[in-house]
């Protein structure tokens, strides 16, 4: 008997494009979300732009909490508010609100972490020609922490492909799903090796591709 007896190429085929949906939808939302967080975090920190340690505190709380959830135990306990937002907990548009709240708070502290290695000098040459706090955020640190922020997405887009795996256990489809409900609930090997395999290259091409990106756009 064939290695591959128990594969259904077409369930493999969906289950891939189950998982780039998420991956994408997710990582597009992660970073809408975690970028401005992650400004804000800088900004409001001490002996920044816009210094405030109240709201810096608080921002730092809520960030270090959801990041302390696991991601399983997040999945179940935004079960309600999933429905709410999408009407459904189960499938692709079910996973991407906890994909989403586990990742952006992930992503703003490595926003954060990027932001501070930007050169002071550069930041006060710019605040010194008269330049607003939005002014120096899009024209001086942004461009500035480009290859951090293109490294940290891509850092985030990786553990995103672990989250989507792991969404398998709540029925949201894709490879995890696939090698939860046949990989390991029916015991097919095949199953399980083929879909960690996909997973591995996935990971791969990500990583492959944001490093590429990252070094394009730093600055010699």
């Amino acid at each position: 008997m064939s290695f591959f007896a128990n594969i259904d190429w077409s369930d493999i085929g969906q289950a891939c494009l189950d998982t780039l949906i998420m991956l994408g939808g997710s990582l597009v939302l992660t970073i809408a979300f975690g970028l401005p967080l992650g400004v804000l975090l800088y900004l409001t920190g001490q002996g920044r732009l816009s210094q405030n340690r109240a709201a810096n505190v608080v921002l730092g709380v809520i960030v270090n909490i959801l990041r302390s959830v696991p991601f399983i135990i997040l999945l179940i306990v935004m079960i309600p508010l999933t429905v709410m937002l999408v009407g459904t907990s189960l499938g692709v548009a079910g996973a991407i609100p906890p994909l989403v709240v586990g990742a952006a708070p992930f992503y703003a502290r490595l926003v954060e972490g990027s932001l501070k290695e930007v050169d002071r000098t550069t930041i006060e040459a710019v605040q010194a020609m008269g330049a607003t706090t939005r002014q120096i955020v899009t024209g001086a640190l942004i461009p500035e922490a480009l290859p951090g922020l293109i490294a940290g997405a891509t850092v985030t887009a990786v553990a995103l492909v672990s989250f989507t795996a792991m969404a398998g256990v709540v029925g949201a489809g894709g490879l995890g799903d696939l090698a939860i409900r046949f990989g390991y609930q029916r015991f097919q090997t095949d199953v399980m090796v083929v879909t960690v395999v996909l997973l591995v290259v996935l990971v791969q091409i990500i990583q492959y591709a944001g490093d590429a990106l990252a070094r394009h756009f730093t600055r010699r």
